[in-house]
């Protein structure tokens, strides 16, 4: 005749303090990334993006560039170097 089951649970030992430091340890970076993606999902306050537009628009002169002296833009002025014969 077949003997009954053991359905009784397994001993399973304490777990030590190595093993209680690393489940929250994990616990910590699996939270710590999840803030990190959402930071990258939602970036930045509506505030940080209101004092960045006030500083733009603070007077016109301030965002005109200074003028280039007499040569144009496009031209660069040619080095004079004397002829090799």
């Amino acid at each position: 005749m077949p003997e009954p089951l053991d359905l009784s649970p397994p001993d399973i030992p304490e777990p030590g303090l190595l093993e209680t430091v690393l489940r929250y340890g994990l616990f910590c970076g699996a939270i710590f990334q999840l803030i990190c993606i959402l930071a990258i999902i939602f970036p930045g306050s509506k505030s940080q993006e209101m004092e960045s537009d006030s500083q733009e628009v603070k007077s016109p002169e301030a965002v005109k560039k200074p003028k280039m002296p007499s040569v144009a833009l496009g031209k660069k002025q040619k080095k004079e170097t004397k002829k090799k014969r």
